[in-house]
């Protein structure tokens, strides 16, 4: 008996609704599932961010796309990071890179031979322990070089991107594997009446379109998951109060283009920049019971290395997350699926996560309850673990200078976080757990950045010699910083890109 999937439907297009439909083509085929995205250009898209994380290689990979062609394409950079000013303290930076700091020694983790020597007044600040970082602020960037043992090999990147440009690339892409796109807004939703399961959803000229499956990538509104299907939603504003951003784009400034993302911390919120080919992305996250709508545009505008592009933009949100995200034979992605603080550009990673899951745990037309619950769970997680990852930025601030980080520097964090934070205020150990997305480093980063100091250090640093210790840590940093001196300017590499010249 055949009870495969044969139909899909995507409600919604944008990154999120363009993602799903090609990672769906390219994984099922034309010949096995049929798939139409609907998407309505009067309501238009809300981008799910410029900003990413590495493992977006992945699903570009999984899509067999060419880098070269996606960066020209996009209007794209390179990401190897993300600098945090004012956030500890005003006048204070830090730098969260991707990649790894050093490298551990057997059982004895980098983390704890760093808290010794750091300890003892004779490390190297963690910065000169990662290509990354060092690199990143050099202004280089090169693609990691297998093989060797070379920091050069560990070089971990992502990209900065233009939103829109990315859905229409993916849009060519996923019509070429064979998704049928549909221009109209959905005006009904039909459900079967004893199952309750969606049959199908009518558009506003009368097109009814069924199908096995249903993919919300509605935006906020949960037009299937929530509205027609009842999921609820868990607000996460006791800890991450931001709920409306302002923003707009500006002209590049400046005789270079970073590659890293910058977060500058504000009055009553934070401040993202990140550099394109031909603009840069400018964004004002912030509380509104703390400033108002005229205010944050205001500082936003001061806050511009180059003149505005456009009129700023207004954005509404809540923070938190779908109770569930996949209810009967409906999976929601993206805002649909909740909303997560922008933080550390985890949006376009969930949309990922959800298409990976679902490709793990494709359902028959039976739909098994097994498989939902897993899938729920492994998403709950997801969104849990990077809820506490980024209530840690705040909660640890020392910054006291208004209303809104005084709210924060007393509010009480969900128990997993305050596990971590007090581990760490022991021994400084870092633990990623399994499913964790963010590794030891970005703990590490942080944690440091924002001020959190370990009374101790790992035992299993102490088996080590002193004198060992110290010469191996001081040669990570020759090493690291020698392997940026081989790396060319970072605007150098994206020019090459654009004129096809890259080796």
């Amino acid at each position: 008996m055949n009870d495969q999937v044969r139909n899909i439907a995507i409600v919604g297009g944008g990154t999120a609704g363009w993602m799903a439909a090609a990672a769906l083509a390219r994984v099922l085929g034309r010949q096995a599932v049929g798939i139409t995205l609907v998407e309505s250009e009067e309501i238009g898209t809300i981008g799910v961010g410029e900003a990413t994380i590495p493992p977006i290689q992945a699903f570009n990979s999984l899509l067999g796309i060419d880098e070269d062609e996606f960066v020209r394409a996009t209007k794209g950079t390179f990401k190897l990071g993300i600098e945090f000013l004012d956030w500890w303290r005003i006048g204070h930076r830090y730098f969260h890179p991707f990649g790894v700091y050093g490298h551990d020694f057997g059982p004895i983790p980098f983390e704890g031979l760093w808290h010794r020597l750091h300890q003892a007044g004779q490390a190297e600040p963690l910065d000169h322990y990662s290509i990354c970082a060092m690199s990143a602020a050099a202004g280089r960037f090169m693609r990691p070089q297998p093989g060797g043992n070379t920091p050069l090999a560990h070089i971990g990147y992502a990209y900065h991107f233009d939103a829109g440009l990315y859905a229409a690339f993916l849009r060519r892409h996923a019509e070429g594997w064979g998704v049928t796109r549909c221009e109209g807004q959905v005006t009904d939703v039909h459900l079967a009446g004893e199952s309750g399961f969606i049959e199908a959803v009518s558009l506003a000229d009368g097109t009814r379109i069924a199908a096995d499956l249903f993919i919300d990538c509605s935006g906020f509104r949960g037009l299937l998951i929530a509205e027609a299907l009842g999921a609820g939603f868990e607000d996460w504003g006791q800890w991450l109060p931001n709920d409306r951003a302002v923003t707009v784009p500006s002209a590049n400034a400046g005789p270079r283009t970073t590659p890293f993302t910058r977060s500058t911390a504000r009055p009553a919120g934070w401040q993202w920049r990140i550099p394109l080919q031909h603009r840069t992305g400018n964004g004002y996250v912030y509380a509104s019971r703390h400033v108002s709508d005229d205010e944050a545009a205001a500082t936003l505008l001061l806050g511009l290395d180059g003149e505005a592009l456009a009129e700023p933009r207004q954005l509404r949100f809540r923070t938190g997350r779908r109770e569930a995200f996949w209810v009967k034979n409906c999976v929601a992605l993206g805002l649909a699926s909740g909303f997560m603080e922008p933080l550390e550009s985890t949006s376009i990673h969930l949309v990922q996560a959800g298409i990976a899951r679902l490709l793990e745990m494709l359902p028959t037309r039976r739909f098994e309850q097994a498989d939902i619950r897993r899938y729920n769970r492994l998403m709950t997680a997801e969104f849990e673990s990077i809820r506490d990852f980024l209530i840690l930025h705040f909660r640890a601030s020392e910054r006291d200078d208004t209303p809104y980080w005084r709210e924060l520097g007393a509010m009480t964090v969900p128990d997993s976080l305050q596990e971590r934070m007090r581990i760490y205020a022991e021994t400084g150990r870092i633990f990623r757990e399994a499913d964790d997305l963010f590794t030891k480093t970005s703990w590490l980063a942080v944690m440091e950045g924002q001020g959190l100091r370990a009374r101790s250090y790992d035992p299993l640093a102490a088996a080590m010699p002193l004198a060992e210790a110290q010469a191996r840590m001081a040669r990570i940093a020759t090493v690291t910083k020698a392997a940026v001196g081989h790396m060319p300017a970072h605007d150098d590499f994206v020019a090459k890109i654009i004129n096809g010249t890259v080796a």
